[in-house]
C-alpha cells in the first residue's frame, strides 16, 4: 500500500483548521487517523475530578486493607507531569478527598480521589499503566 502523503497533510491541516484534536478519514479498506498531541500542562489545566463511586473503595479480604479502585477505563499517570514529583509514595499518610493519581481517557486528565483517610501499603500500578474499570490501583491501612 502507497502511503498519501498529500492525504496526510491535509488531513492535518484540518486538525488547526477545525480547532480538532483528532481526525478520521475512510475510504473503501483505506482508514486513516490523524490526532494532535496536546501538551501535557494543558491537559492538566483543563483536568476534571472523577466522583468517587461506591465500585472505588472496597474492603479486600485480607483484613483492614482499603483497595482505591479506578473509576475509569484509561492511562495511569502516577504524577502530575513527567518527571515530576508522586502523588502519593508507600508509607504516605493520606486524607480522604486527596488526589492518590491521574488516570487519563480520551485526552482528558481525571484526578483519583481517595475515598478514605489512611496510609498507602502498596501502589498496584506503573506509571503509564493502562487500568481497567474498577481495577485495584492502591492499597491502603
Amino acid at each position: 500500500m502507497k502511503i498519501d502523503k498529500k492525504l496526510i497533510k491535509e488531513l492535518v491541516d484540518h486538525l488547526s483548521e477545525f480547532n480538532l484534536t483528532e481526525l478520521e478519514y475512510q475510504e473503501g479498506q483505506t482508514k486513516i487517523k490523524v490526532s494532535k498531541a496536546s501538551k501535557g500542562i494543558e491537559q492538566i489545566k483543563s483536568a476534571s475530578v472523577v466522583s468517587p463511586n461506591k465500585a472505588v473503595l472496597n474492603k479486600s479480604d485480607d483484613g483492614d486493607e482499603i483497595r482505591v479502585k479506578s473509576p475509569i477505563i484509561g492511562t495511569a499517570y502516577l504524577a502530575p507531569e513527567p518527571g515530576g514529583k508522586k502523588f502519593v509514595e508507600i508509607g504516605d499518610k493520606i486524607k480522604k478527598g486527596q488526589t492518590v493519581m491521574i488516570v487519563e481517557a480520551m485526552k482528558t486528565m481525571n484526578h483519583v480521589p481517595s475515598t478514605s483517610d489512611g496510609t498507602v501499603k502498596k501502589i498496584l500500578v506503573n506509571d503509564g499503566q493502562p487500568v481497567e474499570f474498577g481495577q485495584s490501583l492502591i492499597l491502603l491501612k
